[in-house]
C-alpha cells in the first residue's frame, strides 16, 4: 500500500528482456535510486515505480532491480526503456498518509491530450477509459503515475473521459510529470474506496440483497 506522495524520482538504467520457462517473457530492469535511500529497503520488499507496485529482487547501495512480467509491461507506462520514473516505498504503520490510499495496481492507460501552463500552475487534461469513468468524480482522487492528485472536472464523451487536474509547481518539479508531452501514455490508478463502493452496489442491486 502507498499514499502516491512520491518520495524520490529515480531512473531505469537498464532494461534486460528474457524469457521464461513458461514462454511468458518479461524483463529485469534496473533502476537508479540514489535520492530514494535504500538503507532500509531489503530483497523482497515493495516499491512503486511510476504506479506500479513491483518487488525489490536485487539490491546494492544506490540502486535496485525488480522483474516485470510482459503482461505488465504490456498494461503500464514507462517502465519498458530508460528514463526517469517515480519512487514511492510501501506505506508503514505510522507513516502520514499524504495523499490517499493507492495500492500500486494501475487500472489502466490515460493519454495526455493537454497541459499548458495557467497561471503558475499547468493543467493537465487526461483522456482516460471509458470504462474508468464511473471511477471518476469531481473532487476525487485519482493516481497518475504513482502521483496522488486531486480531479478539478470531468468531461464524459464516446472516445474516453477527460480529467482536468490542477497540477502546482512542487508537484511539477518534483516529479516525472516534467517531462511529460501531450500524447504520452501515463499509468492511472482509481480510487481503492470507489472501487469498492461500486461492487456493493452492483452485487447489492444483482443479488437483492440488504441494502439494494
Amino acid at each position: 500500500m502507498f499514499t502516491g506522495i512520491v518520495a524520490a524520482v529515480g531512473r531505469i538504467v537498464q532494461v534486460q528482456p528474457y524469457e521464461s520457462k513458461d514462454g511468458g517473457g518479461g524483463a529485469r530492469v534496473r533502476i537508479d535510486a540514489a535520492d530514494l535511500g535504500l538503507a532500509d529497503v531489503q530483497l523482497g520488499d515493495s516499491i512503486a515505480v511510476q504506479g506500479a507496485c513491483m518487488t525489490v529482487v536485487a539490491l546494492d547501495g544506490h540502486s535496485f532491480e525488480i522483474d516485470i512480467s510482459r503482461e505488465s509491461l504490456r498494461l503500464t507506462a514507462g517502465l519498458d526503456r530508460t528514463g526517469e520514473v517515480n519512487l514511492e516505498k510501501a506505506l508503514r504503520v505510522g507513516d502520514a498518509l499524504g495523499g490517499h490510499l493507492v495500492s500500486g495496481h494501475v487500472d489502466g492507460l490515460g493519454t495526455v491530450v493537454a497541459y499548458a501552463p495557467i497561471g503558475e500552475s499547468r493543467e493537465l487534461i487526461i483522456r482516460a477509459p471509458n470504462e474508468m469513468a464511473k471511477y471518476l468524480a469531481y473532487k476525487g482522487s485519482v493516481t497518475v503515475n504513482g502521483i496522488s492528485l486531486t480531479v478539478n472536472g470531468v468531461q464524459d464523451g464516446a472516445e474516453g473521459s477527460d480529467i482536468t487536474i490542477n497540477v502546482i509547481p512542487h508537484t511539477q518539479n518534483m516529479t516525472t510529470l516534467r517531462n511529460v508531452n501531450v500524447g504520452d501514455k501515463v499509468n492511472l490508478e482509481i480510487d481503492t474506496i470507489a472501487r469498492y463502493v461500486e461492487r456493493m452496489m452492483r452485487v447489492s442491486t444483482v443479488s437483492g440483497l440488504p441494502g439494494a
